[in-house]
């Protein structure tokens, strides 16, 4: 394997673990918490409850745009945010994710996952490849 294959198939499955963290935590706050649930928890923490629609929206579609490989330095840019407001949440609680209420090195670690992304790009391995004359919509 060359080594622009290995970084294709590294940023393949950065998409693939990325897209899908994401993909589970917007549903984890419409399933399981509600989204006026998840409102709620943004409040108590110093955000904007609103704000808890966007950044779901954002989670799920944005999760989905990675797994494809659709605009990926794009979406891990606007993603990064999202990740950040998360470590605030928990800069609190102490380094461990395991200490009481979550620590923050799981965001911290996940920032810095979405920054690789946006280094590496999307990969070959994306919707473009599978579907020809995607455009520049996929483009990474």
């Amino acid at each position: 394997m060359t080594r622009e294959q290995q970084i294709d198939l590294a940023a393949f499955i950065l998409r693939l673990a990325l897209g899908s963290m994401f993909i589970a935590h917007g549903f984890l706050k419409v399933m399981v918490f509600t989204l006026p649930g998840t409102a709620q928890f943004f409040d108590s923490v110093g955000f904007a409850g609103w704000m808890a629609y966007p950044v779901t929206l954002l989670e799920i579609l944005g999760g989905t745009l990675l797994v494809l490989g659709v605009a990926t330095r794009w979406i891990a840019i606007a993603l990064i945010p999202v990740l950040l407001g998360a470590l605030f949440v928990h800069l609190g609680n102490g380094w461990l994710y395991t200490n009481a209420n979550g620590g923050w090195e799981y965001a911290a670690v996940l920032s810095v996952a979405c920054v690789v992304q946006v280094l590496l790009g999307g990969g070959t391995y994306t919707l473009r490849q599978l579907i020809p004359g995607v455009g520049k919509l996929a483009q990474t």
